[in-house]
């Protein structure tokens, strides 16, 4: 038990409009000893309030593992905790948004609500299959590449949108050495961002300008690299070159459609050409954009037609393989983490999803994960059979 304190006023770098707690240390938590994982620590006042402070405690190595990287950068992002975010600031507007936001503050909401819709499901699942896992974040990898060294693969959970380009490069890096990487969501690698430093240790600041990017004055003596969206001017790279896939929008809320059944993610699902599984695209999408850089063969395994914002478009599922033999899949679905829950209790009625799409999703999953974890894909499933042009002969661009 350890009594509670008030705490001064957050403070508040008007330039940045950056929310920082500037709190003394309350609480030391020593996790020499913890096995490596996804915690969550839970915090219970005697009024019964309960918050949570997520937790990762990292892997020496990954070798041989799957790595699960969890994208605390995009936590970060959207945490309204002090009243700005890198979408609003107090006042709800997006003018008044922070240009950048720091980790030394709490978490709003229950504390880990990004770790809880979009992380857990996947980290349960993967546990449960007792493969071998490693765990780390989107921020360690920016810092470290050799944490992907000899990788079997990398997950990008549910929402995974602000990388740095250095993170990006890494994980680059490490699919054209061999190891396999999954996009689980959509709108992954999307925002292109900038770690800085703050008084309490390197990269605890994410910085992200978007549409102001020009006011950024780091881009004075940096003008190839901007604080927007990757695929955007200056230094443009769109995100598809690794996804496979490119963020096209949202709200959504459409049916998946299985475009290659005989694909072997769909191993044992039962699944037949056509078949569909209410809600389980959404809230945002990808899809194969043709006319943008990507690798190839791509193969569009499902592809699902929707309405967003009153135009028509589609969202897709895709596979592809690089000469190192990795394989990367992108579900093109925010929702596919989600799924996983989907006919059980757990995380409120998950947009209406049901039992058997929590099963046809939790079986692939299951497939891809085994797949991974016994090496580069190319060497071990078929190859991909590219499908673009032909799904998209006729279809909106």
């Amino acid at each position: 038990m350890f009594p509670g304190r008030s705490r001064p006023t957050p403070g508040l770098l008007q330039v940045t409009r950056t929310v920082r707690a500037d709190w003394r240390r309350t609480l030391r938590v020593r996790t020499s000893g913890w096995p490596e994982g996804a915690y969550l620590l839970r915090l219970d006042s005697d009024n019964g309030h309960q918050r949570y402070v997520p937790l990762i405690v990292r892997s020496a190595s990954a070798a041989g593992r799957i790595v699960l990287m969890h994208a605390v950068a995009t936590w970060q992002a959207y945490n309204t905790w002090g009243g700005y975010s890198l979408y609003q600031g107090e006042n709800g507007a997006y003018s008044t948004r922070s240009l950048a936001v720091s980790f030394d503050r709490p978490y709003d909401r229950n504390g880990a609500e990004k770790f809880m819709v979009y992380e857990r499901a996947a980290v349960v699942l993967a546990e449960k299959l007792g493969l071998p896992l490693a765990y780390t974040t989107g921020t360690d990898i920016h810092r470290d590449p050799s944490i992907l060294e000899n990788a079997a693969g990398a997950l990008s959970l549910g929402h995974d949108e602000y990388w740095t380009p250095q993170q990006r490069v890494h994980v680059t890096r490490a699919r054209d050495a061999g190891t396999n990487v999954a996009f689980l969501g959509a709108n992954a690698c999307f925002r292109r961002v900038r770690l800085e430093p703050d008084s309490t240790g390197a990269d605890r600041i994410v910085v992200c300008y978007k549409t102001d990017y020009r006011n950024d004055p780091y881009l004075a003596d940096h003008p190839d690299m901007p604080t927007n969206d990757f695929r955007l001017p200056p230094g443009a790279s769109p995100e598809s070159s690794l996804t496979g896939v490119l963020y096209e929008g949202y709200p959504v809320d459409a049916p998946y459609v299985v475009q290659r059944s005989d694909h072997w993610l769909f191993e044992g699902t039962g699944v037949k050409r056509g078949d569909s599984f209410e809600h389980l695209v959404g809230v945002e999408y990808d899809r194969v954009s043709p006319d943008m850089p990507a690798p190839a063969p791509l193969e569009i395994i499902a592809h699902s037609p929707l309405v967003c914002e009153g135009r028509h478009s589609y969202s897709d599922s895709a596979y592809y393989i690089v000469p190192s033999g990795a394989g990367v899949f992108a579900s093109g679905t925010m929702r596919w983490v989600e799924a996983l829950m989907a006919g059980t209790r757990e995380n409120g009625r998950n947009h209406g999803m049901d039992a058997r799409a929590g099963a046809f999703v939790t079986r692939a999953t299951e497939n891809l994960l085994h797949a991974f974890a016994a090496g580069p894909c190319g060497r071990s499933r078929p190859k991909p059979r590219d499908n673009v042009r032909d799904v998209y002969a006729s279809a909106p661009r």
